[in-house]
């Protein structure tokens, strides 16, 4: 009864705004949309739809609808593309999710041997460092999430590949360089650099300072890492990054890391996929090749 034109249809109004632009878009006349739709309430016997005015509105069974045409369309639109791959007999292609700025960086030096091994898998890497990585695995918008903080779901599997520790990092001529450790109220008087993520997910807030009760005095995001070390060098603040990270740094930058409290502040990267693809050959390996890559240098 439910056809996959009449998800589209419900996805593609939602999207739009309305049945004009949506049968635009999906190459239909606005009559033949109608139509198709006024046929399925007909059959389901409710509507999809209220109309107010010019604008529609979703019904309760509309709005089920779109999260199942949501759910759905993805899939099969991912199905149809493996089948076609399958066909043409090519392996696919892996699309990586991020959810980390560093970890990018980290990437690199695990997909130039993955895609030297496995030259018949493309691989597509999505920066998109503060979406819903979890949701874009379940939409299938993607098929591996890069992650530091992996959030449990049912139909998800995460695999530790790469233990680091998180630091602070400092001028080589800041006093804070020659401790051993440096403690929470030693950054009360301080201007943190930061990604822009949300304070939340920031290691150095939840697991360091805000136990404490302490604050920066200034927090200042910036986008990218050269530019971070750069303020850094030049004596604008502190950061908080991976230790291998400022490491490959400190012949460029004069910085140097000092370990954040007496424990210091552990972190794994994880990768995350779909349990229904954990056995796929090329994902394994990527997994794999993750584990026994930088963990050995």
């Amino acid at each position: 009864m439910i056809e996959r034109m009449h998800l589209a249809i419900i996805r593609e109004v939602e999207r739009q705004g309305s049945l004009t632009a949506a049968a635009e878009k999906l190459f239909l006349t606005q009559s033949a949309l109608s139509h198709s739709i006024k046929k399925l309430e007909q059959q389901l016997g409710t509507d999809i739809w209220l109309r107010e005015g010019r604008s529609l509105r979703l019904t309760q069974a509309g709005q089920y609808m779109l999260a199942v045409a949501n759910r759905l369309l993805p899939q099969l639109s991912l199905a149809e593309e493996r089948l076609r791959q399958f066909a043409q007999g090519e392996r696919g292609t892996l699309r990586i999710g991020m959810e980390c700025h560093p970890c990018y960086q980290w990437l690199l030096k695990v997909v130039s041997p993955y895609l030297a091994d496995w030259p018949d898998v493309d691989v597509d890497v999505k920066q998109k460092f503060q979406f819903g990585g979890i949701g874009a695995l379940f939409g299938y918008e993607i098929d591996m999430l890069v992650t530091p903080d992996p959030l449990y779901k049912p139909g998800l599997v995460f695999q530790p590949v790469f233990d680091y520790e998180q630091v602070l990092v400092v001028n080589d001529k800041h006093p804070l360089a020659k401790l051993a450790y440096v403690l929470p109220e030693q950054l009360s008087n301080e201007t943190l650099i930061t990604y822009p993520v949300e304070i939340d997910r920031l290691d150095i807030y939840n697991q360091f300072l805000q136990p404490a009760g302490i604050s920066p005095q200034v927090h200042k995001p910036i986008e990218t890492t050269d530019i971070m070390l750069q303020m850094v060098a030049s004596g604008r603040g502190v950061a908080a990054l991976p230790r291998w990270l400022v490491q490959e740094y400190q012949s460029r930058f004069a910085v140097t890391p000092v370990q954040l409290g007496k424990q210091g502040i552990a972190k794994q990267i994880y990768l995350g996929i779909r349990e229904t693809e954990s056995q796929i050959d090329y994902v394994q390996a990527f997994i794999q090749l993750a584990q026994a890559g930088l963990n050995d240098d």
